[in-house]
């Protein structure tokens, strides 16, 4: 059936490869969903595919500080932070499928071969392993109009070989109008000040070598390309001048499919793809992105983000989570880097800066008593908290030590032998041997209590958000503190999921990570209630004289999950 625009799904999707060159890190994913973000706004149905080449099956063992957050999708799948900038961007809810590893690739190839299911045949690189990748692809794009495939690292990685040998079969088997590869590097001033274009002749010719010609070239730079870098690049790398387009350096990332539309980026795919006739009038297109990053914001507000691993991209979701609170609240939001492991001799003079706390989910033992200060502080100087997964774990904690006087409460996670296990695995985990059949993953319902905050803030008596965790809190101890003035608003059967403090302006835990599901024009409501107490609190005591108007050490065991 043929969607709103008049394009006909059955015709299968069209297929953007993104690739990158020069350097790592460059921004190509937020390049890619910014294009799939205007493509969206056409009326096209868009979806994301990103391969990663390591050999972990997915991220979900992976480091924070080396590889940045780990970020959940709503079957559980454990991924790469990227997936999470194309559900942001493109507001859909991606899946597992949707992000495609080398460990994923040979494990199914070789337990394919093991089932005996290769007749006999000698298992190659050429054609199982990309075969493989090839049909992830394929079913990964079944029912979008365009699908945008990210290859993650540089080309030339010797991991990413499989991976373009895979899309450059893949361009055989497609029609020629199916296929677009658009590829991203670095253009660099030189000393004089001039655009150095010999870093993308270099990249482009190595991807020529593997037999890949780029259609589309995005230039990274600090500002845009001048004209005359256009045209040298175009001339060197073989595509026409209109196909070279600008990325420049931006303030702020949800700028840049405003920068990519100005620079004509998804009019000249929708040409090439031959969609432009299909596509809704400009003047029928969404503009609420626009008017969303685009309108003036009337103040600002300090968060302090207490957590143990000194890198922004470990906590990216979170980050982004308070953006959009504050966009919908119309303030800019600064995060306050607040090192736990340091805290506790320091926490005052940091914690007194900010307008609100947040603590984050974390795993192992490192830097867990300063948050629980934290948590303290907040609760003692009715600063508006928001604790989020371990951050709930501990809050509960702080509280059992600290008001209901059980000295040394702790979760099992961090101390075997503490007197008071408030935070504890649940009697049915007990026998499980495989660490990773103790963890509670992905979209699971919450009851919420009627009459509560929680209730407040979600509107409804129920609501559904993704988990990544393993202790919970221990059923014996619930009744001392709910007796004593922390209600647990938010059930999941015998698992406590949120928790409040009645006798504070805004303090509020979740078991589970709402961050995961906030979108720049859906923000989580956890967040807005943090940021609508603290607003409410400037307002009243002029706390940071504002007002409305205006980790480099890793741990074996943080690694575990």
């Amino acid at each position: 059936m043929p969607t709103e625009t008049g394009y006909d799904p059955s015709l299968g999707s069209k297929f953007v490869f993104v690739t990158g060159g020069v350097m790592s890190g460059l921004g190509k994913g937020i390049t890619a969903a910014s294009l799939g973000r205007l493509l969206s706004n056409a009326g096209f149905d868009v979806t994301a595919v990103k391969i990663d080449p390591y050999l972990n099956v997915d991220a979900g063992t992976m480091n924070p500080f080396q590889h940045g957050e780990v970020y959940v999708l709503r079957d559980g799948g454990e991924v790469d932070l990227d997936l999470g900038n194309y559900e942001r961007f493109l507001d859909e809810d991606m899946t597992s499928d949707h992000n495609v590893t080398t460990g994923k690739v040979y494990q199914h190839v070789i337990e394919r071969e093991r089932a005996g299911d290769y007749l006999g045949k000698t298992v190659q690189i050429i054609p199982h392993i990309t075969d493989d990748i090839k049909r992830r692809v394929r079913e990964a794009a079944e029912g979008s109009d365009v699908c945008l495939v990210e290859v993650g690292g540089t080309v030339g990685d010797i991991e990413g070989m499989p991976f373009l040998e895979a899309l450059r079969q893949f361009s055989h088997e497609e029609d020629d109008e199916d296929i677009l590869f658009a590829h991203v590097t670095l253009v660099p001033y030189s000393q004089n000040g001039e655009q150095k274009t010999k870093p993308t002749q270099h990249s482009v010719k190595e991807l020529r070598s593997i037999g890949l010609q780029p259609d589309i070239l995005v230039g990274r730079c600090e500002d845009r390309l001048d004209p005359h870098t256009k045209e040298k690049i175009a001339l060197f790398c073989d595509v026409p001048t209109d196909a070279v387009f600008s990325n420049p350096d931006v303030e702020d990332v949800y700028h840049v499919p405003l920068t990519v539309e100005e620079e004509g980026l998804d009019e000249y795919v929708m040409d090439q793809f031959d969609l432009a006739a299909d596509a809704l009038p400009e003047s029928e297109r969404s503009t609420e992105w626009r008017d969303l990053v685009t309108r003036e914001r009337t103040g600002e507000v300090d968060i302090a983000l207490v957590g143990k691993y000194a890198l922004e991209d470990a906590y990216m979701s979170i980050h982004e989570a308070l953006k959009h609170a504050g966009l919908e609240k119309n303030v800019d939001v600064n995060p306050l880097w607040v090192d736990s492991e340091e805290m506790q001799d320091h926490h005052e003079d940091r914690l007194q800066e900010a307008d609100g706390i947040v603590v984050p989910g974390g795993f192992g033992s490192r830097g867990t008593e300063g948050k629980i200060e934290a948590i303290r502080y907040a609760r003692e100087h009715d600063v508006p908290f928001l604790g989020l997964c371990l951050g709930f774990q501990l809050a509960v904690v702080e509280y059992a030590r600290n008001v209901l006087g059980m000295e040394s409460a702790h979760s099992t996670e961090i101390d075997e032998d503490t007197p008071y296990p408030v935070i504890d695995l649940l009697p049915e985990q007990y026998d499980l041997e495989d660490l990773g059949g103790t963890m509670r993953l992905g979209a699971h319902e919450t009851e919420i209590e009627a009459g509560t905050l929680a209730h407040d803030l979600y509107g409804d008596t129920s609501c559904t958000e993704r988990h990544r965790h393993r202790y919970e809190v221990n059923p014996e101890y619930i009744d001392d503190l709910t007796e004593n003035g922390i209600t647990f608003s938010g059930k999941a059967g015998n698992r406590m999921e949120i928790l409040e403090y009645d006798d504070h302006p805004f303090f509020f835990g979740t078991q589970f990570h709402p961050e995961f599901r906030s979108r720049p024009t859906r923000a989580s409501p956890p967040f807005v209630g943090l940021l609508e107490a603290v607003l409410d609190r400037t307002e009243t005591d002029g706390h940071g004289e504002r007002t409305t108007d205006s980790d480099s050490g890793v741990d074996a065991e943080e690694v575990t999950n």
